[in-house]
């Protein structure tokens, strides 16, 4: 197979807004305190009645949109989430039987803050096999749920929303659209970040994850721009998961991404985990900041210390 292409892109968050001056009414903060830590304004809450697939399949369903498709055009579904509730049905099946998608393959990819970008190669992979002709990979979570709301330290981090891309094959004189995948993990760390116990909460070792991701993965992000045949300057766009804004910025410099736009959406939704890629990237597209066929680093990482990357090319 000659490869695959990211045919279209959509997102969703939920209608609550949560601001910085809210949370002060809730835990010892302020505005000033976290804007200057984690660099976050605000971010989106989903209610008790709007489960992750419910947010998964409104981005799917726009993203289905934009690329003229139909659900009976879609043969896999891959949700990238860490907080699905229940085990079975799968969130991927449950997005499959809103959307009414007849009869896909549908799996879920835990992840955590690298799921999209984990599932976004499984789906490359399986297109370039023959296995698929047309995927949804989303990234949806619901973050609030695991949320312990009287610990400051994590409670102004997250929020909640969804971002779906359409996969399918390149037309046989088209370059791939979706380069390949530089992916790998430090198992031994992975209780640096943990959603874990009854009832699930998140938790992190924050200096642990700061310096983790600013001193070890801006080589690797490297490697994924070499293994797509482009240098870092080449890149239009670089979308990294939004973790944090302190993250972010000294990560993308060291990249050297000197020509890219990088992508902030932290600022306005928070960390939204595996939805956080899909998510602004989505954004990136629908405001114009990048351009069809322009090349965008796509890098997730975060909890088990898993990370995965790859360029793709706008659609």
């Amino acid at each position: 197979m000659n490869g695959s292409r990211i045919a279209a892109v959509g997102h969703y968050q939920p209608a609550k807004v949560l601001t910085n001056e809210d949370l002060a009414g809730m835990v010892d903060t302020s505005d000033e305190w976290i804007r200057s830590r984690v660099g976050i304004r605000t971010r989106h809450v989903a209610g008790p009645d709007e489960p992750v697939d419910e947010l998964a399949a409104h981005a799917a369903a726009k993203a289905l949109a934009s690329a003229g498709l139909t659900p009976g055009d879609i043969d896999l579904v891959l949700v990238a989430t860490s907080t699905a509730v229940d085990r079975s049905p799968n969130m991927a099946a449950r997005v499959a039987a809103r959307l009414g998608i007849p009869s896909p393959a549908a799996m879920d990819v835990n992840v955590v803050c690298a799921g999209f970008t984990h599932a976004l190669a499984t789906a490359d992979h399986a297109v370039r096999a023959g296995a698929a002709t047309r995927a949804l990979v989303i990234g949806a979570d619901k973050m609030t749920e695991v949320t312990d709301w009287t610990d400051r330290t994590t409670c102004v981090l997250v929020g909640d929303g969804a971002g779906a891309a359409v996969v399918e094959a390149c037309p046989a004189d088209e370059e791939p659209g979706i380069g390949p995948v530089l992916w790998g993990s430090v198992p031994e760390m992975g209780h640096a970040v943990r959603i874990e116990g009854t009832p699930s909460r998140f938790a992190q070792e924050g200096q642990s994850v700061y310096r983790w991701a600013t001193t070890q993965l801006p080589p690797i992000a490297r490697k994924a721009c070499e293994r797509a045949g482009l240098a870092p300057e080449d890149l239009a766009g670089v979308v990294l998961h939004q973790a944090n804004l302190r993250i972010i910025e000294p990560l993308a410099l060291k990249i050297g991404a000197v020509n890219a736009v990088v992508a902030r959406d932290v600022v306005d939704s928070g960390n939204t985990s595996a939805a956080s890629i899909p998510l602004a990237f989505s954004k990136l597209v629908e405001r114009g900041e990048v351009s069809a066929g322009d090349p965008v680093l796509l890098f997730g990482f975060g909890g088990n210390l898993s990370y995965a990357g790859q360029v793709v090319r706008c659609p």
